[in-house]
């Protein structure tokens, strides 16, 4: 299963990927992971794209590409893949569709997931992470049994600063007017498929799963 995921920042795009992860045993590719790693460790890389985060710009599609065409050649992405983050502009499209054609890969599905503004702002700024295994809770909607504590490691849970109510407004009005272009690109090549994330989690992945095998 070769998979795109879109979706707004706080739509619940982290939670469903884990899931279909699972479900299909894929790997989950998230570019925003890949440059927080590298920028972590202080690689080249990371340096790199340290460099113009910095500097307030994106990182150049030739760089995301190729961190991507590198990332889908490794060994686990033999029977499928879902590219989380990337791409975010019809730029970024139209070079992965070319990059994917060279590498003999059709995309099976886009999925994307829509919610409301105000419910986005609200389950992202509710959102907590654990510090040490990554696991995702929310203060409302998925709390941890102990407050501020991980169910599974007992770690410290955190918010991420751009979680904050005015990142996470700006992070919205950057997606819908530079990625939101992205659900008519693939709505017209017939791979899109529009799912209703103002759900339940467990509502939200029989949604997809029923799309994806129907």
């Amino acid at each position: 299963m070769r998979l795109i995921l879109l979706g707004p920042p706080g739509a619940g795009k982290g939670t469903q990927a884990s899931a279909i992860v699972k479900r299909y045993n894929i790997p989950h590719i998230s570019t925003g992971d890949i440059f927080r790693l590298n920028i972590k460790e202080n690689t080249p890389l990371g340096k790199e794209v340290k460099s113009y985060l910095d500097a307030g710009i994106l990182v150049p599609d030739e760089l995301v590409v190729d961190i991507v065409k590198d990332r889908l050649k490794k060994s686990d992405c033999a029977n499928g893949f879902i590219l989380d983050g990337y791409p975010r502009t019809i730029n970024q499209a139209e070079v992965l569709d070319k990059e994917l054609a060279k590498m003999g890969i059709e995309l099976d599905a886009v999925i994307n997931i829509f919610l409301d503004v105000q419910l986005l702002i609200e389950r992202a700024v509710g959102r907590r992470l654990c510090k040490n295994c990554g696991a995702t809770y929310h203060i409302k909607f998925h709390p941890p049994k102990q407050d501020g504590i991980c169910d599974i490691c007992g770690r410290e849970l955190y918010q991420r600063d751009d979680d904050k109510e005015e990142t996470v407004k700006k992070r919205i009005e950057v997606y819908l007017t530079q990625t939101k272009p992205l659900i008519e690109y693939y709505k017209d090549k017939d791979i899109l498929v529009n799912i209703d994330g103002a759900q339940s989690i467990e509502d939200t992945f029989n949604e997809i799963i029923n799309a994806l095998e129907k």
